[in-house]
């Protein structure tokens, strides 16, 4: 039999292997948290702007063949762009794709994850700030908290493994439900994962007096009961724990107070087509240009390349000034 060799993902600088690609669809979205976005919106791209589906095919298939296994679809809100599950069944097909998720607000979920699910979708991130409708709507500018909770309940009929629910605490604003999140996991599967609150440049919503962080929340979680870490996937910056008994585990993401850089094994590609090596860096490497003017993947390769050798050793938001006016973080994709 002939033997086969596993592709290794491309190391950066710092020997992280860079295996993982984020790609946004879309800087639109349905929503406008106030954490993300200021109430009348932001600029948004023309269409033409946005990479299309084959470009976006392109590009994953060339990142495939440097190692890149785990692909994950964000906007904006993705499942607001037609056709989606075309993209996923795409990816799907791809030589040495192992994994596609999804980053979601959830508001369309229930309608569309049947057919995400049969295209190939293997996980999905939900987006949940408040358990109280009527701060979810408040919070979000609109949301139905009953819309979303049907599309997580719909995901799990279906059998999506594993459904993470993230939720941003915010001082003073719905830190009151860190132990009501946290209880979700005694009877369900979910994921519940607490994210320090970042700033994201969109607004002048975030202050350092807003952040609850990681070690305050942890401290709140453990009034229900002590908190047994656990090895749980290597998927993400996340440190998971388990309450006694429960079905579910408790993630804890801090960008702020305990940045996970050290372990960063991403690249970033923007709705309109810029590869982003860290989230918080202003480096873009424009891959549409070169699609665009007719580039062959040799030159894609090697832009996929730089972008992973320019990739920095940490986010310096602890240490350098706020950028108000930086691209929120629905043009990058979250």
């Amino acid at each position: 039999m002939e033997e086969t060799t596993e592709i290794r993902g491309v190391a950066d600088r710092y020997d992280r292997i860079i295996d993982y690609l984020r790609i946004s669809i879309t800087d639109r979205c349905n929503l406008r948290c106030v954490y993300c976005m200021p109430s009348k919106g932001v600029p948004l791209l023309r269409h033409t702007a946005l990479l299309t589906y084959e470009e976006i095919l392109r590009t994953v298939r060339i990142a495939a063949c440097l190692g890149v296994r785990k692909i994950r679809i964000t906007g904006g809100e993705p499942l607001i762009r037609k056709n989606l599950s075309w993209l996923i069944a795409s990816i799907h097909r791809v030589p040495g794709i192992e994994d596609i998720s999804l980053t979601t607000n959830g508001l369309l979920l229930l309608d569309t994850i049947g057919a995400l699910s049969s295209a190939g979708l293997t996980r999905i991130n939900v987006s949940v700030d408040s358990l109280i409708p009527e701060r979810y709507a408040e919070i979000t500018r609109g949301g139905s908290l009953d819309k979303v909770l049907a599309g997580i309940r719909r995901a799990a009929e279906l059998g999506i493994r594993p459904i993470k629910i993230n939720m941003v605490p915010i001082r003073g604003v719905n830190d009151d439900e860190i132990m009501a999140f946290a209880r979700l996991t005694r009877d369900t599967q979910y994921d519940v994962r607490f994210i320090e609150f970042m700033p994201t440049g969109a607004n002048d919503f975030w202050s350092p007096d807003r952040v609850v962080t990681t070690d305050q929340i942890m401290q709140r979680v453990q009034e229900l009961g002590a908190l047994s870490p656990i090895r749980h996937r290597k998927d993400g910056p996340a440190r998971y724990y388990s309450l006694a008994g429960a079905q579910g585990v408790i993630g804890f993401i801090s960008p702020i107070s305990h940045h996970f850089c050290g372990s960063c094994n991403r690249l970033r590609l923007t709705s309109d087509g810029k590869l982003r090596p860290c989230l918080f860096s202003e480096t873009e490497i424009d891959l549409k240009s070169a699609m665009r003017r007719g580039a062959p993947d040799s030159e894609l390769e090697r832009l996929l390349r730089l972008a992973i050798e320019v990739k920095p050793q940490a986010h310096t938001l602890t240490s350098t000034p706020l950028v108000r006016d930086r691209r929120p973080m629905s043009a990058i994709g979250g």
